[in-house]
C-alpha cells in the first residue's frame, strides 16, 4: 500500500456479519450514552441561570450538536467525504456559539468528541486534520497554557488512534469470518455434488447393466415368440431375465446398504461373490478396515469384471487375487480358457460403460485401474490407497 493510500483511505468498513455483544456489554454502553447525555445536559444548564426565552439557545445547541452528530456518523457510514465534514464544520460553530453563550461543557464536550471520532472514523489526513480544527478551537477558547493543550491534544489523539486501530481489527475479524462462512459453503456444496456424483455411479452400476440386460432377454423372447420358436427357448429367455431382476434387486439392495454406510467387509464380500460366480479366491496379507469410498470401488470392480467374463466368456477358469500391501488395496480378476460359444445377446447387454466407470472410480481416490488381454484371456487390476 502506498503512503497515498495510507493517509486518504477509509478505515475498514462494515461487513456481512453483525459483531454479537454480550448483554453486560450492550447494557453498559447504553448507560454509558444515556450518562454522557445527562452530563452534557445537566453541565450546560447547571453554568448559567437560563430563564423563559434564554432557554431556547441551550436546547437548540444541544439539538443541532445531536443532529449533526447523527448526520456525520451516517456520512461516515456511507464514506462520504464532503458530507461528513459539512458536518464537521458545523459541529463546530455550534461548539463556538455554545461557548460565547457560556455553555462550556456542551462546547468542551463537542470539541473533545469530534477530535477523537473524527480519527476513528475518517481517512487519516482527513480525521487528523478536524481533529486539529477542533482541538485548536478548544484551545483558543479555554485560555489554557501551550503544555496543557499539548498535553491534551496528545491525549485525545493517542485514544482516538487506539480506538481506530480496534475497530479495524475487529473489522478485519468479522471479514476473515465472513470469507471462512463463504469457504464452508462452498466446500459443502462440492461434498453435496461429489455425493450426487456418486449416487449417479451408484445408479448406473447396478440398474443400468441389470435393466438392459432384462431388456435383451424379454426382446430376445419377443422375437422367439414372433419366429415360432419352441417353448423351452423362450422359457430359457423369460427365466434369464428373472434372474436378472432378482440379482439387480440384490444388487440395488446393497448399493442402498452402501450409500448408507453399511457396509460388509471387502474380503468377506469379495469371497462371496467369487463363490456365487465359481471363481478361484486367493486372498493376501491380513484383511484390514478400508474406507468406504475404497471398499466401494473394491465391490464394484469385482461385480463388474465377474459380471464380463460371465458375458463374454462363459465356462472360462476365473481367479481371483485380493492383496492387502502397505497404505494399498490390489483387486485382480483373470480369466483364461474362455470356451467359444459365448452368448452373444448376453454379451450385448451391457451399456458399454463398464470399465469407464471403474476407471474413474479408482482416479477418483488418487489409484489405478489397468485392463487388457493376459496370456489368451482378460485381466483387470485395480489398485488403491486404502
Amino acid at each position: 500500500m502506498s503512503t497515498l493510500e495510507r493517509w486518504t483511505r477509509w478505515p475498514a468498513g462494515d461487513v456481512p456479519i453483525r459483531e454479537q455483544h454480550s448483554r453486560a456489554r450492550v447494557v453498559l454502553s447504553f448507560v454509558g450514552r444515556i450518562g454522557l447525555l445527562s452530563t452534557v445536559v445537566f453541565g450546560t444548564f447547571a453554568e448559567q441561570h437560563y430563564e423563559g426565552w434564554r432557554l431556547l439557545p441551550p436546547v437548540l445547541w444541544i439539538a443541532a450538536s445531536a443532529g449533526l452528530f447523527t448526520g456525520w456518523f451516517f456520512a461516515c457510514r456511507a464514506r462520504q467525504l464532503w458530507p461528513a465534514l459539512a458536518c464537521a464544520t458545523g459541529l463546530l460553530l455550534v461548539a463556538g456559539l455554545a461557548e460565547e453563550g457560556g455553555a462550556r461543557t456542551l462546547a468542551s464536550m463537542v470539541w473533545y468528541g469530534l477530535a477523537v471520532l473524527a480519527v476513528i472514523r475518517l481517512p487519516l489526513a482527513a480525521g487528523l486534520l478536524t481533529a486539529a480544527a477542533a482541538l485548536a478551537s478548544y484551545g483558543l477558547s479555554s485560555g489554557e497554557s501551550l503544555l496543557v493543550m499539548l498535553a491534551v491534544a496528545s491525549g485525545l489523539g493517542l485514544l482516538g488512534y487506539l480506538l481506530r486501530l480496534d475497530s479495524q481489527a475487529r473489522s478485519a475479524q468479522r471479514a476473515l469470518m465472513a470469507q471462512e462462512r463463504a469457504a464452508q459453503a462452498a466446500r459443502a456444496e462440492s461434498a453435496a455434488l461429489a455425493e450426487r456424483a456418486r449416487i449417479a455411479r451408484e445408479i448406473h452400476d447396478v440398474l443400468a447393466h441389470s435393466l438392459s440386460a432384462q431388456l435383451v432377454h424379454l426382446e430376445a423372447a419377443r422375437l422367439m415368440l414372433d419366429a415360432g420358436a419352441g417353448r423351452a427357448e423362450i422359457r430359457e429367455r423369460v427365466v434369464a431375465a428373472r434372474r436378472m431382476a432378482q440379482d439387480g434387486l440384490a444388487e440395488t439392495r446393497q448399493a442402498l446398504s452402501a450409500l448408507r454406510g453399511e457396509f460388509a467387509p471387502v474380503a468377506e464380500f469379495v469371497a462371496e461373490l467369487a463363490a456365487q460366480s465359481g471363481a478361484e479366491l486367493t486372498v493376501d496379507g491380513v484383511p484390514r478396515p478400508v474406507p468406504a469410498e475404497a471398499g466401494l470401488a473394491v465391490r464394484r470392480t469385482a461385480q463388474e469384471a465377474l459380471t464380463n467374463v460371465r458375458k463374454h466368456a462363459p465356462g472360462g477358469r476365473v481367479a481371483v487375487r485380493l492383496d492387502y500391501l502397505d497404505g494399498t488395496v490390489e483387486l485382480t480378476v483373470c480369466n483364461t480358457d474362455a470356451p467359444r460359444g459365448a452368448d452373444p445377446m448376453l454379451g450385448e447387454s451391457g451399456s458399454g460403460y463398464g470399465l469407464l466407470g471403474m476407471r474413474e472410480r479408482a482416479e477418483l481416490l488418487g489409484g489405478e485401474l489397468l485392463a487388457g488381454p493376459e496370456e489368451g484371456g482378460w485381466r483387470v487390476l485395480l489398485r488403491v490407497p486404502a
